[in-house]
């Protein structure tokens, strides 16, 4: 009574159709990649709704908004037509940054069966904690981050920034070679 039963070479389940872990071109490559879409989708979120709908801020008012909360409003007034150029490479470089990080641990993530969209509602919050406790840190000139008005509104357009990272991380990341 013998059998051809072997468990050696054949996996099954959720995580045997994904890679072990992607190279790190190719974790570069859909960090950077999710990180810009999510940079240009939360500043869609800002231009709709912080700007059309709340009146927060004039439209122009986006790009150098990250000058103003890292180093303060009187810099940014300082240098003019550059807090613009300044706060928009402050945005896309925290942005590609946060979109490396996550591309960096979906691998294990998506091993253990999570989805792509549940982790980055986690993501968001825990990117919104850290880069505003970093603001509270560099900058006295801030939102008032104890009113719920700010956290709610700061934890909605990290949604719009994560979701669409994230998707596009899952997606560049799910047929890589190893």
């Amino acid at each position: 009574m013998s059998g051809n039963f072997s468990v050696s070479g054949n996996r099954s389940g959720l995580a045997a159709n994904f890679p072990d872990s992607p190279g790190l071109v190719a974790v570069l490559r859909a960090g950077v990649a999710g990180g810009l879409l999510g940079a240009v989708a939360i500043w869609i979120y800002e231009a709709v709704v912080w700007v059309g709908a709340q009146h927060l801020m004039p439209l122009a008012g986006i790009p150098r908004n990250a000058t103003g909360l890292v180093f303060g409003k009187a810099f940014q007034e300082s240098i003019g037509i550059w807090a613009y150029v300044l706060g928009t490479c402050i945005h896309f470089a925290f942005a590609i940054g946060w979109g490396v990080l996550f591309a960096a641990v979906w691998p294990s993530l998506r091993r253990r069966g999570y989805e792509a969209t549940f982790v980055a509602l986690f993501y968001a919050v825990i990117a919104w904690i850290v880069m505003h406790v970093a603001i509270m840190i560099a900058s006295t000139n801030h939102p008032n981050y104890y009113d719920p008005a700010v956290i709610i509104g700061g934890f909605m357009s990290h949604f719009f920034f994560t979701v669409p990272l994230a998707l596009t991380v899952r997606r560049m990341l799910a047929t890589t070679p190893r």
